[in-house]
């Protein structure tokens, strides 16, 4: 079934793939990622208990918990791969329940149907003239405030958290199975868990949190270059131009930088320059006006039809790089 507990077979890359795109993340099954969050929130409440608020305590707690949640997650699923492949030895149902096992596992930590899925709410809740439901949909996937954006906002911030979760969703976990299987993967999601949970820069997290936030631009770089070259590569696919593909290269180059995360902006600027949209701008977080540098160059007022398109970009992107990580591993073994 596997040739080393940190080698994926193509066949489990494609099979997990084709899962998630069947069945996404439901609420029913246990994920992974809802227990490392739990992990994260208890072991947080036990060390931030009971004493006055110091930089470097805070500093050396937040390391402290990246350490033990990355380590043994790593572990864990490392130990997991490991009884998989002796119990798919005893007989030949077990092999097939073994394989079952590994490619839901697998499939846990690519997310590109929730994407898409939480995307398309949104989307049709504008196409419909709801408003109020559109942003309390986009509300579920993004952190900024959403009850007083316009149309125009709402869509512009679909299109931003298509293009930076394609990186962190889809992209970076396919390139850790590839590079380390499912235990590297099962880490990556650790880490990413760790910076959406505490990774902020306010005054209860910017301490504490900020291993944890660098950490995840660090394990981000090689993927969100990924996501922004593969953006380019499929935009005249969507926007039946070859055009887009100067227009999306152009931008991520001039613009890839203009963003406060060192690896967002990248597929920002991409699909930004593939729809010749502007996104960027200022947004509110919890009541407080963050300004950004703006990205791209607004040819068009009417954000809906390239919402659209960047919709069908993370599809055609996702399987691109499924396919692409399938045939590595096939010519590596």
């Amino acid at each position: 079934m596997m040739d080393s507990l940190f080698n994926l077979q193509p066949a489990v890359l494609i099979l997990a793939f084709l899962l998630d795109m069947a069945i996404g993340d439901p609420g029913w099954l246990p994920h992974p990622v809802r227990i490392i969050g739990k992990a994260i929130e208890k072991i947080e409440k036990i060390l931030r208990s009971g004493e006055k608020k110091q930089k470097t305590k805070d500093r050396l707690k937040g390391v402290f918990l990246v350490l033990v949640i990355v380590s043994s997650t790593l572990g864990l699923t490392w130990l997991i791969v490991y009884a998989i492949a002796r119990i798919s030895n005893i007989s030949t149902f077990l092999h097939y329940c073994s394989i079952a096992l590994l490619v839901y596992l697998t499939s846990t930590t690519i997310a590109a149907r929730e994407l898409i899925d939480s995307a398309k709410k949104v989307v049709c809740s504008v196409r419909e003239g709801d408003l109020i439901k559109a942003r309390k949909d986009l509300s579920m996937i993004v952190g900024r405030d959403t009850q007083n954006l316009s149309q125009k906002e709402i869509l512009k911030a679909t299109i931003e958290t298509l293009s930076e979760n394609l990186s962190d969703g889809v992209i970076a976990p396919i390139f850790y199975l590839i590079v380390g299987g499912l235990p590297l993967a099962m880490a990556y999601k650790a880490i990413n868990t760790l910076d959406s949970m505490i990774g902020y820069k306010n005054e209860k997290y910017k301490d504490f949190g900020c291993v944890a936030a660098h950490l995840d631009d660090i394990a981000n770089y090689i993927p969100a270059r990924i996501s922004g070259i593969l953006i380019v590569i499929v935009s005249p696919f969507v926007s039946r131009s070859l055009f887009t593909v100067y227009d999306s290269l152009k931008t991520m180059i001039n613009d890839g930088r203009n963003h406060p995360s060192p690896n967002a902006g990248i597929p920002e600027a991409a699909i930004a320059g593939a729809l010749s949209v502007k996104l960027g701008g200022p947004s509110t977080y919890n009541g407080i006006v963050v300004e950004k540098p703006y990205i791209g160059i607004e040819k068009t007022e009417n954000y809906l039809y390239p919402a659209e398109k960047a919709i069908n970009i993370v599809k055609i992107a996702s399987i691109i790089a499924i396919s692409i990580g399938g045939v590595f591993l096939y010519a590596r073994q």
